[in-house]
Parts: C-alpha cells; sequence; structure tokens
C-alpha cells in the first residue's frame, strides 16, 4: 500500500516550546519512532510543517538590512533541507542500514491571480505579545492576526497547482524509498507574465494540507494520514459534549464546523481525498499512525462507509 503521511506542526516544535535544534530533533525522533514500523510492509511518503522553523529563520533574518533579509521562497527551502536531514536522521536510527531514504526539495506552483494574496491568513513564525507584534509592524510592516490570546505573522496562502517534483518522487517510490518531500506545502513558485514565462518564487505560504493532499492524488496513494496533536476529528471540541468520530463520508462531514486554523483544513484536504481518488484518508495522533494505517485510530473518512460511527 502507498501511504502519504502529514505531519503537523506539532511533529517538530509544539507551542510554547523553545525552538532549539534539540528539541526539534527530539520531536522527529517521536515521529520517526511512530512511522519506522510501516516502512516493511508499505511505500511510504512524508510531508510536514515549517511554519515556526520559517519564523525562526526570518528573525534571524532580521540582523540583515531588509532589502537583504532572504524571501520566504528561500527560507522555506532551506527548512525543507534542514527538517528532512532530521527526519532521515532519525528514521534511520530505526531502520535497516540498507532502507533507502531520500529528501527531495519540492516546488509547487501557484496562480498570480489566487485570491489568497488579498487576504493573508496563514500563520508563520513565533507568538507575540501584541506590544511587540505592534513594534514589529511597524518595523517591517508584516502582518499580524490573533492566534489565541496571542499574535503571530500571517502571510498569502494560495492554492496549489502543480508539483514540479512529480516524476522523481514516483521513481524514488519504485525504488522502495521512503521519500521525504513538499516540507511546509513546497516552496511557493509562479510563472511571470509574459512571453518567456519566467519560473519565480512567491513570498507566500502554501497550506501544507491542501499539498498534502494534492501529492497524494498525483501519486494515486492507497492512504493520506494527517497526523495532529488530536486523536480524532472531534465535535464540540473543549465541552463535556465532545464526541471524536471514528469512521465517516466525506459528505456526513459538511454538517460540522471545524476551525479554520486547526483542524478545519486538514478535514477539508482529507475530504477532498476521499471523495476525489475513491480512497481513504485518516486524521488523528502522531502516535496513533499505525492505528490509522490499520483503520482502528484516529477518523477514518471513506466515501463506501455506511454511516456515521463514534469512538468509545
Amino acid at each position: 500500500m502507498r501511504v502519504v503521511i502529514a505531519l503537523g506542526g506539532n511533529a517538530l516544535l509544539r507551542r510554547g516550546e523553545a525552538m532549539t535544534a534539540d528539541t526539534q530533533r527530539r520531536n522527529a525522533r517521536v515521529a520517526a519512532q511512530a512511522i519506522a514500523p510501516l516502512a516493511a510492509e508499505h511505500e511510504v511518503v512524508i510531508t510536514h510543517g515549517n511554519g515556526p522553523q520559517v519564523g525562526l529563520l526570518a528573525l534571524q533574518g532580521a540582523a540583515y538590512k531588509p532589502e537583504e533579509a532572504y524571501p520566504l521562497d528561500v527560507l522555506g527551502a532551506e527548512t525543507e533541507g534542514m527538517i528532512g536531514y532530521m527526519l532521515e536522521q532519525e528514521l534511520g536510527n530505526f531502520l535497516p542500514f540498507e532502507q533507502p531514504l531520500a529528501t527531495l526539495l519540492t516546488m509547487v506552483e501557484v496562480d498570480a491571480g489566487d485570491p489568497g494574496f488579498q487576504n493573508p491568513t496563514k500563520f508563520v513564525g513565533p507568538v507575540y505579545d501584541k506590544g511587540e507584534a505592534d513594534r514589529i509592524r511597524g518595523e517591517k510592516g508584516w502582518v499580524f492576526k490573533q492566534d489565541g490570546d496571542k499574535w503571530r505573522r500571517v502571510v498569502a496562502s494560495p492554492a496549489p497547482k502543480r508539483i514540479f517534483e512529480i516524476l522523481p518522487i514516483r521513481w524514488l517510490l519504485e525504488q522502495r524509498t521512503i521519500v521525504i518531500c513538499a516540507g511546509g506545502g513546497g516552496i511557493p513558485t509562479m510563472y511571470e507574465k509574459g512571453a518567456d514565462r519566467k519560473l519565480v518564487g512567491v513570498e507566500a505560504v502554501i497550506d501544507k494540507d491542501l499539498c498534502s493532499e494534492l501529492l497524494a492524488r498525483e501519486l494515486r496513494a492507497d492512504l493520506l494520514v494527517m497526523a495532529t496533536d488530536a486523536e480524532a476529528v472531534c465535535i464540540d471540541w473543549g465541552k463535556p459534549s465532545q464526541k471524536a468520530i471514528h469512521r465517516v463520508r466525506p459528505d456526513d462531514l459538511e454538517q460540522f464546523s471545524f476551525p479554520a486554523g486547526s483542524m478545519g483544513p486538514k478535514v477539508e484536504a482529507a475530504s477532498h481525498f476521499a471523495r476525489t481518488s475513491g480512497k481513504t484518508a485518516a486524521i488523528g495522533s502522531l502516535a496513533d499512525i499505525a492505528g490509522m494505517v490499520r483503520g482502528d485510530r484516529g477518523t477514518i473518512i471513506n466515501t463506501g462507509f455506511a454511516g456515521l460511527t463514534w469512538h468509545g
């Protein structure tokens, strides 16, 4: 079975944790330990978030003059390499030496006319108190929005159109390689208008869930797993009436509303994959990846289910 595993932001940095290499490596080890047992039986592709890491590199770039700072597409490429390195190394510590691993820097095309450029919504980087956010806004012209009781930078989040490296990804899978790619939604690129159609980077962040869904479809994956910090998709989250969905059809999920900043994009991406491919998607915790592959943990989404069932 071909499985695409999308690691949420908790895979390498949880909210409130120090953004150090040691912290990220420790969390990469947890992710690798959950994924490694699948390699013996399945073809595995791994994607991941990179919002905090991009934000950290942007802060480090504050030492430069504004015109010398690296743009988000370059920072995205740097984080793909950094995170891929950590995941490869930690996976290699759990797998046989002969198991091939590869990280592929992945360019993803977006449309210059995408409405996302008119309304920045994608959180990147660390959280700030309002006073600090206001100061940075004044210095750098960044756009900030509230994230819980803190403030974070937001940038445009255009929809992914095409994954340029899809052919080498397919080839690597045929060689039984575990592929780490499309990190952070991929490196945003677009063609400039004009006869020469020059490909350039874009100051944006593509939604990693939507890109993982596109990747899974283009690879004809049998299963899309979206690992997050929740055990399943729940209604009435945080309330006494909270209930966890176990098996559900995409159409049945439309009766519920999920937060746009957390579970909403995952539900949207998983439902779209299940509906358009006829295959299965799963949403649940990092520790339950093997259980989601078996179909007995997390929220399992498939058009062929008879109806909605609940955990417990």
